[in-house]
């Protein structure tokens, strides 16, 4: 079977404005097929990144390629077959979402008269705008304006989804149908290259990641490595004092009822537990999750990553109490 090949690649790209270092020379590799978790705090560059991928900045040096076409050079032939939405979705707000839609579609190099409505009406619906009336987008929530450039960034068909923050304005509910559609687009061909700061949806979404500390690439790992087990087992027991006894030599963690123990092997140990007479409420091989492991790799920038982390939960708390109707596509 032949490997598949690089949707995105970067060598040494880097960007200052004036002395301000954006990006430091990044190497980047998605591959085609891939769902890419772009990830760093707000700050760290993201953003400036994707806009050099599309063209739209001018890199002061190194190279990137974009479905094999060096850029900014190559974006005739490129940007045809790529989706893109960056930070706030464009839109002319005195039209609503199907006229600007229809609109955007006649602009496509290539495009056809023919079929434009029913291109636009999937569009619609896949993002859940289906059945919005025809009110102009400047009466449009914040959620609603998201996915109607999500329904921009996918009227074409693109063989690449380069997405900004796309859940940005969506509560739980939207953030779970977003995440759904983007699946299915990649089960069917496209690669999808999501820059986003939410470590959750990222490790539920991606197979590859890649870090940005300060413009620094700090990571560029596939997920499922990046989460193998530790070698350790998290132990949940009742009997705190006998399993901690038993297992003394090798606990390497202690709290109330949870125990962390060096062993590679959950099975053996539950036996041996087993055999002991201790009770064993859950047993499972450790793993780190996506937040320990951009903490660990984000030096100085884990105290920005974290506040980031932080506000979003309270957010999306304040979001889920105070939710109305985005569930149904149409308030947000």
């Amino acid at each position: 079977m032949t490997a598949p090949g690089l949707a995105i690649r970067t060598a040494g790209l880097t960007k200052y404005y004036g002395r301000f270092l954006a990006v430091d020379a990044l190497d980047l590799e998605v591959r085609e097929g891939d769902v890419y978790g772009f990830l760093g705090a707000n700050g760290s560059g993201k953003t400036t990144t994707v806009r050099m991928l599309l063209g739209l900045v001018l890199a002061t040096s190194g190279t990137a390629e974009v479905l094999g076409r060096a850029m900014p050079g190559g974006a005739p032939d490129v940007l045809p077959e790529v989706g893109a939405m960056i930070e706030a979705p464009a839109a002319y707000p005195h039209l609503s979402g199907r006229a600007n839609l229809a609109l955007f579609d006649a602009m496509g190099r290539g495009s056809r008269r023919r079929g434009r409505a029913g291109r636009v009406d999937d569009a619609l619906d896949r993002v859940g705008l289906g059945g919005v009336d025809g009110r102009p987008v400047r009466a449009y929530s914040l959620g609603m304006r998201q996915r109607l450039g999500l329904a921009n960034a996918l009227i074409r068909r693109p063989r690449l989804l380069v997405l900004d923050e796309p859940t940005n304005g969506l509560d739980p509910q939207g953030i779970r149908d977003i995440r759904a559609l983007l699946l299915e687009l990649n089960a069917a061909g496209t690669t999808v290259f999501v820059s986003s700061h939410l470590l959750l949806e990222i490790e539920q979404m991606c197979t590859r990641v890649g870090v940005l500390d300060r413009g620094r690439l700090v990571l560029q790992e596939h997920l499922d490595d990046l989460r193998a087990p530790t070698g350790r087992v998290v132990l949940r027991t009742r009997d705190v004092a006998d399993a901690r006894r038993l297992l003394d030599h090798r606990i390497d963690e202690a709290r109330d009822d949870r125990i962390v123990v060096r062993d590679a092997d959950p099975a053996a140990l539950a036996a041996e537990l087993v055999r002991a007479g201790i009770a064993v409420d859950e047993l499972v091989a450790e793993r780190r999750s996506l937040e320990d492991i951009v903490l660990a790799a984000t030096s100085a920038g884990s105290d920005t990553f974290a506040r980031d982390r932080d506000r979003d939960r309270d957010r999306d708390r304040d979001r889920d109490r105070d939710a109305t109707g985005d569930a149904a596509g149409v308030s947000a």
